[in-house]
């Protein structure tokens, strides 16, 4: 399904980023790559999940880059949304929000939970803010989706499923089905991952 994308931390007009990304010479440099990469894969229908931290500097500029991307953007606050709250480009703006595609449960924040809702049934979990600093559990149905991640671009749901797919689950807290003792072991062990088949349907 690649009509739905992720993506979070672009940072756009954030000068300090450039400590980091240190790729870009300049700041124009660095925002014209992101939009160019944004827009050879979001088409203007599709939909766009931003986990926060979209721009900062002056609003008129933030705003004439927000008009420049593809796609129905639905904005997650991050920690740096002083500039983006004053666009009204958005769908919504919130601070978390579970999404359903098909079957598939995901949980959009813009930071890294260690538990969230039915984890131990199949959901996974979405976030950014770490710029890819954070280490990933291969043991946890979640990742960081920032720019910084993924080649300065959004990923599709294809995308996020198949690497879902390569993780497996093992419980962290009490949450997990078939914790009883039994003459079968398989009755303690975690339920696999369910990757869904693309669904035209989403809420």
């Amino acid at each position: 399904m690649n009509d739905i994308w992720f993506t979070s931390d672009t940072h756009f007009n954030h000068k300090n980023c450039l400590l980091f990304r240190k790729q870009f010479a300049s700041l124009d440099e660095m925002n014209d790559l992101m939009i160019e990469r944004w827009n050879e894969r979001v088409r203007p229908g599709d939909r766009v999940y931003h986990l926060g931290d979209f721009a900062l500097g002056p609003v008129e500029e933030a705003r004439k880059i927000a008009e420049r991307l593809n796609g129905q953007i639905y904005l997650i606050r991050g920690n740096h949304e002083r500039v983006a709250e004053k666009l009204d480009r958005w769908i919504w703006i919130k601070d978390y929000f579970g999404l359903k595609v098909g079957d598939q449960k995901i949980y959009l924040c813009h930071y890294a939970f260690r538990t969230w809702n039915c984890m131990h049934h199949g959901s996974w979990h979405l976030h950014g803010h770490s710029h890819g600093s954070l280490p990933e559990l291969e043991t946890s149905r979640s990742f960081d989706v920032g720019v910084d991640c993924w080649e300065f671009r959004p990923i599709s749901y294809d995308q996020v499923a198949a690497k879902m797919g390569r993780k497996r689950f093992e419980p962290v807290d009490h949450h997990v089905l078939n914790t009883h003792t039994g003459p079968d072991s398989s009755q303690n062990a975690p339920e696999p991952l369910q990757t869904p088949q693309p669904d035209s349907k989403a809420t």
